[in-house]
């Protein structure tokens, strides 16, 4: 790589989190952006009340600015971490909402998630609702043409003694954190490559 890429850093995009303050899913959101920053990556979160948007509808036109937001910090992202609750066997309305606005993206260079690996986190109170959540998570990832990583990360958030599962799962997070940020870096490597 040139000397200048050397101060390359990777932008990820943290988003979800549940309006509870404190939520688990929130603080495994933060966890992960705190290990992207330590990876040497540049991060941006989004977390519930930054996803409190409207629901999204294409032929209203101009977007909430909270959505502009959102839309192209998306853009801009070499990456993306989301974080959701199990909801009844899926990802939260809030989460769903906010990566339904995305189709803003369609007309991109990049349209969607193209070329971007997305990492997924799912919290939930038992192991069956953090499963198929991660399923459906993965499914809209790889429907806006995103990369989801090979680990995804499940927690089991119900109450366990006196460890903590989002400590727990920190070695699970680091891998995925890896996996977001390596990725990125390589898709740089291989745009310069491609243009030299």
């Amino acid at each position: 790589m040139m000397d200048v890429e050397l101060d390359w850093k990777p932008r990820i995009v943290g988003m979800g989190g549940t309006t509870r303050p404190g939520s688990s899913s929130e603080r495994a959101l933060r966890a992960a952006l705190d290990l992207a920053e330590r990876a040497g990556a540049e991060t941006h979160l989004l977390a519930a009340g930054d996803l409190e948007l409207p629901v999204y509808a294409p032929e209203r036109g101009a977007l909430d600015p909270r959505a502009a937001r959102l839309v192209d910090l998306v853009r801009r992202a070499d990456g993306v971490i989301v974080a959701s609750p199990g909801f009844h066997g899926g990802p939260s309305g809030l989460l769903k909402n906010a990566l339904d606005h995305l189709e803003e993206l369609r007309e991109d260079e990049r349209p969607y998630l193209d070329g971007r690996a997305i990492g997924c986190i799912v919290c939930a109170a038992g192991w069956q609702a953090t499963a198929t959540t991660l399923a459906a998570l993965r499914s809209t990832a790889h429907a806006l043409r995103g990369w989801p990583t090979p680990l995804g990360v499940t927690i089991n958030s119900t109450p366990g003694g006196e460890v903590d599962p989002i400590a727990a799962a920190a070695p699970q997070i680091g891998v995925l954190v890896d996996q977001v940020v390596g990725f990125a870096r390589w898709q740089r490597a291989a745009e310069l490559e491609h243009a030299s």
